[in-house]
């Protein structure tokens, strides 16, 4: 995996969680999010 493949959440743990579940809503998977983030 490349760098530029990489998501890094900086944060509190429960920032972190509450950030992952609201992508959970929009994005089905890492590789969605990271694709459309470019």
């Amino acid at each position: 995996m490349a760098e530029k493949d990489r998501i890094i959440l900086v944060g509190k743990a429960w920032e972190i969680k509450a950030k992952l579940k609201q992508y959970g809503q929009t994005y089905a998977t890492v590789k969605e999010w990271i694709e459309a983030n470019r």
